[in-house]
């Protein structure tokens, strides 16, 4: 039997004004479940959360929440998934959610899923993974952060090398490609 793996998804507790972030939510639960691939989320029932767990679920794949105890009820956690972790803090929950993961996908989402991708990208930088780190673009939300990245780079803030340590994936489609090449 082939190793589990593990994709942790990094995304809104909203749904986003554009109905396409919600649909690419939808299609990346799919995809994963499809794959063989177990979801690592943020165990959340609302926005993009929500989305991607119940599609990845409705296609009958494996998951696994975490939650730091103060959000559970903001949060609305779900009690139907495969595996779920109650943190203390949110700290916690974005370590376990890596070390659980074998990738990292960032969605569409606000200043914690911002966060949450810089302290990846950040470990990557100082050299304490090489797990892949996709953005999904959808709808080019995040080509304004790519922008700033390429300013920090231009700026002497960062080596060029920051580019190689994340890819924005324009489609669900694409981004599926380069998961298959990082876990295959």
């Amino acid at each position: 039997m082939s190793q589990l793996r593990s994709v942790c998804v990094f995304c809104g507790s909203r749904a986003g004004l554009n109905p396409a972030f919600a649909r690419d939510a939808r299609e990346v639960g799919q995809t994963l479940a499809r794959e063989g691939w177990r979801l690592v989320y943020g165990a959340g029932d609302v926005g993009l959360m929500g989305e991607v767990a119940r599609a990845a679920l409705a296609e009958g794949g494996r998951t696994m929440g975490v939650i730091p105890t103060h959000l559970l009820a903001r949060e609305q956690g779900r009690r139907d998934l495969g595996q779920m972790v109650v943190t203390e803090n949110m700290h916690e929950r974005k370590k376990v959610m890596f070390m659980n993961s074998d990738a990292i996908v960032v969605l569409p989402g606000g200043a914690g899923s911002l966060d949450e991708f810089f302290e990846v990208l950040t470990w990557r930088q100082i050299g304490l993974h090489e797990k892949p780190i996709f953005l999904l673009d959808t709808d080019g939300y995040w080509k304004p952060l790519v922008a700033l990245m390429e300013a920090v780079i231009a700026q002497g803030f960062a080596e060029g090398a920051l580019r190689d340590y994340y890819v924005a994936a324009p489609d669900v489609a694409t981004l599926t490609s380069h998961l298959r090449a990082a876990l295959c």
